[in-house]
């Protein structure tokens, strides 16, 4: 059996164990860092006999599983965030970590610039269309300019419903930043969106 092969035996094994542990399909492909589309077809198709969707399995494990390496990523971002305020102008007071993934490296952030943190957590279905919370035991965003943090943007479902939700409570948003962008979009609902790695699918 050829290593691809043995990877996507792994991804069907673990799509399906994260499935029966209740989670939706959209909730899979974050854990997984592939697009729903992925998810769907590890979950109900035939492995040996159709070919997958195009897409890019985006692994940062070992990145995860230490803070230090997730403060090196925080200071990643901290440097890019100082470099568009300067750029633009503008001050950044908070920085919003998306859950679960966007988190540990808003939190750093927060403490290394100085800066307010608010938590978003998006809702389990429908993401794109907002219907998420802020939690309320950390920062507001009303009249504040900020900074939305998450690890892969995939579809770009999760960030737009983001984008929307803390625009109706009132936040400037200056930016989103991820450690992966896999769509190849600039932007966000026109705000915009940074990266510290652009996979593309070229032919």
């Amino acid at each position: 059996m050829s290593e691809t092969m043995k990877g996507i035996e792994k991804l069907v094994d673990k799509a399906k164990k994260l499935k029966e542990r209740g989670l939706k399909e959209k909730e899979i492909a974050d854990e997984l860092n592939v697009s729903p589309d992925t998810v769907t077809w590890l979950l109900t198709r035939d492995i040996k006999e159709e070919k997958p969707p195009m897409d890019v399995k985006i692994g940062w494990r070992s990145i995860g599983v230490y803070g230090r390496r997730i403060g090196l990523v925080a200071s990643l971002f901290s440097d890019i965030i100082l470099e568009e305020m300067e750029r633009m102008e503008i001050d950044v007071e908070t920085i919003v970590g998306l859950a679960v993934n966007g988190l540990p490296a808003a939190v750093l952030v927060s403490e290394q610039l100085d800066r307010e943190l608010a938590i978003y957590r998006p809702p389990h279905e429908n993401r794109g269309e907002g219907g998420g919370t802020l939690a309320s035991n950390y920062a507001g965003v009303e009249g504040k300019n900020i900074v939305v943090i998450d690890d892969v943007i995939n579809t770009g479902e999760t960030m737009r419903g983001a984008v929307k939700d803390l625009e109706e409570e009132g936040a400037n948003i200056k930016m989103c930043i991820v450690k992966v962008n896999k769509n190849g979009r600039d932007d966000v609902l026109g705000v915009p969106l940074r990266a510290l790695i652009r996979a593309r699918m070229i032919g």
